[in-house]
């Protein structure tokens, strides 16, 4: 049985971890931000959110504060923001029931489909381009498909990765689940510091009650 004080915050940690050490909610707006991707398959294209979550705790100082929640199955991970919070995620299930996690985490929480953000690839968008989109379609995207269905709504702030597209249609799948060639690799780290840029700017205007501006 896990001790108290984690069944409280609703936050479970694996036995070879120690406790798990989580900032107290502060009096100001919460949100929660995901990162799409599969589980076990770092450095792929279709797991570019998931990496971009791996930049934001980095920046936050919470990179050694994941824990594992069975509830939502899903590592969560809180930090503050100024007077807000963040509700950091990165989901145990494949992409396309990614949104299980998401919804479940939003309950938990309390959150409404508008305080989630979500990070996740873009086909149709080259390499290095970013794009801050407000609700919307899925645009073919399973992951964000998965969130739309399981949170009954598509009014989710979404932060697109750009990651090309290749010039065979039928060698997408392939492509999104390959890694990065070494070429791409070297653009990701100036890629992460700018989508933690985007997101973090985007999310303290709104949390300070202002209108915050999209990208195309």
């Amino acid at each position: 049985m896990s001790p108290p004080g984690l069944l409280r915050s609703g936050l479970w940690r694996r036995p070879a971890m120690s406790r798990c050490v989580l900032e107290p909610r502060p009096p100001g707006k919460r949100w929660l931000v995901a990162g799409l991707g599969n589980p076990g398959l770092p450095g792929t294209r279709h797991s570019v959110g998931m990496a971009v979550l791996g930049q934001l705790a980095r920046r936050l100082g919470v990179a050694e504060s994941w824990a594992r929640d069975r509830r939502c199955a899903a590592d969560l991970a809180l930090a503050p923001l100024g007077d807000a919070q963040l509700v950091l995620l990165r989901p145990r299930r494949l992409m396309n029931a990614n949104g299980r996690s998401v919804a479940r985490a939003a309950e938990m929480f309390g959150l409404t489909a508008e305080e989630v953000y979500l990070v996740h690839d873009e086909l149709d968008k080259p390499l290095g381009k970013l794009a801050l989109k407000l609700g919307g379609s899925a645009r073919g995207h399973n992951g964000v498909r998965s969130c739309i269905s399981c949170l009954n709504s598509s009014a989710m702030p979404r932060l697109r990765v750009g990651i090309g597209r290749p010039t065979n249609p039928e060698a997408v799948q392939a492509y999104v689940l390959g890694c990065f060639s070494p070429s791409e690799q070297e653009l990701l780290p100036l890629l992460l510091d700018r989508a933690t840029d985007l997101l973090l700017d985007h999310i303290r205007e709104r949390s300070q009650g202002t209108s915050a501006g999209v990208s195309p």
